[in-house]
């Protein structure tokens, strides 16, 4: 394990509302900015360049992916900038790596990235095969696990994705960073998975996570105000 002390903040479900980069005080020093989707709202023509600006004028590392939210060219671009993260696995640190899915499971909205809890389970399956040999693994989901109280809508209903808890359950990731759901922002656990939803970026919510000697730990963290 490196001995190297770093930094990397996680957030999502930005909906093109582009001020929390500027109001996170850690973010010009972290080694790499996690986005966990939902960066535009339907996608229109320029809304991701201008979330990746708002991004990149303080820190232009940079790892991203869609979100049920986002249109495919999201992803095209992310790629562009080999900056993707959907389906994808990267090496933050010797020994730990990050995997990432975006999309979600159907919403009642009929938003553009959605999938079958069976898909989403071959995406988590096939994007984990890729992961090879890792001492800790961090996801970046855009769907919260379900049944837990990360996936609470506003009547108390639990609308989260089956598979993704049963993949957590199944492999244990160190730090889970999900969103999806705006109203259930907060911390969880499964097993020895600690799962972490910020909310929208819009109200402030990020995840801060730390490698200190070799000990990976997370916490989630509000923005003061711009």
């Amino acid at each position: 394990m490196p001995e190297n002390n770093m930094t990397w903040i996680a957030f999502g479900d930005i909906h093109q509302s582009n001020g929390l980069p500027a109001r996170i005080p850690e973010i010009k020093n972290a080694d790499a900015i996690i986005v966990t989707g939902d960066l535009t709202n339907h996608s229109p023509e320029g809304a991701v360049e201008k979330v990746w600006d708002s991004i990149y004028t303080f820190n232009p590392r940079i790892l991203a992916q869609a979100g049920n939210m986002d249109r495919s060219n999201v992803t095209e671009f992310l790629k562009e900038k080999n900056a993707n993260l959907h389906c994808e696995v990267r090496e933050l640190a010797p020994g730990i790596k990050i995997m990432g899915v975006g999309c979600s499971i159907p919403t009642p909205f009929g938003t553009p990235s959605e999938v079958t809890e069976e898909e989403m389970a071959s995406l988590l399956e096939e994007t984990h095969s890729l992961a090879g040999d890792y001492e800790k693994l961090i996801l970046a989901v855009h769907d919260s696990p379900h049944g837990t109280s990360l996936d609470k809508i506003s009547n108390g209903m639990h609308v989260g994705s089956r598979s993704v808890r049963s993949f957590i359950e199944k492999y244990q990731p160190e730090i889970v960073v999900s969103g999806h759901i705006h109203e259930s922002s907060g911390e969880d656990v499964l097993g020895k998975s600690r799962i972490f939803n910020p909310g929208m970026a819009a109200e402030g919510g990020y995840v801060l996570i730390t490698l200190e000697n070799g000990n990976l730990d997370a916490v989630l963290k509000q923005a003061g105000s711009s």
